[in-house]
């Protein structure tokens, strides 16, 4: 009940925690069918949830939330994933650079039967952009991200743009 409530509250606190452009650029490429998480409320809940990274497998090796599992996007595979997560009551947060492709990952889990999947808004970047730390593939604190692309790396304000 906790966890519902928090959802609520962070779904209708999220405009207030965005930057305009960002919230334009969500606004555009989701559709919002999964509810959004901000970056506060998870630092609040993440030993609560299962954090699961979107991204594909060479971004995730430069850096990611700790404890996050890597799921993929080109290379996700449901089978798989449903096998590491059994119980579909699961509180799970997906993430990837923005909050994009994440949504996409999420609606597939909801879609399987999972109750209880939210978006990170803003994704890995808005983590980071709040000083908030990420590991290496060895589970060490780094401050390289992977901006998946130059053109989206202008969303990475804090911490060491890896374009690969």
């Amino acid at each position: 009940m906790k966890f519902l409530f928090l959802i609520f509250c962070v779904f209708a606190s999220i405009p207030s925690f965005s930057q305009k452009k960002l919230a334009k650029l969500l606004k555009q490429q989701n559709t919002e069918s999964i509810p959004y998480i901000s970056v506060d409320s998870l630092r609040q809940i993440q030993n609560e949830v299962v954090l699961l990274d979107s991204r594909e497998e060479r971004e995730f090796k430069t850096s990611h939330l700790k404890d996050a599992i890597c799921v993929g996007y080109d290379s996700f595979n449901l089978k798989k994933t449903v096998a590491k997560l059994p119980n579909k009551n699961t509180n799970i947060v997906v993430y990837c650079s923005l909050g994009i492709r994440s949504e996409d990952i999420a609606e597939k889990l909801k879609k399987a039967g999972y109750k209880n999947v939210l978006n990170l808004y803003g994704g890995i970047f808005e983590w980071k952009n709040n000083d908030l730390e990420v590991v290496n593939v060895n589970e060490k604190p780094t401050d390289s991200v992977h901006t998946f692309s130059k053109e989206w790396s202008k969303w990475l304000k804090k911490g060491l743009k890896v374009y690969e």
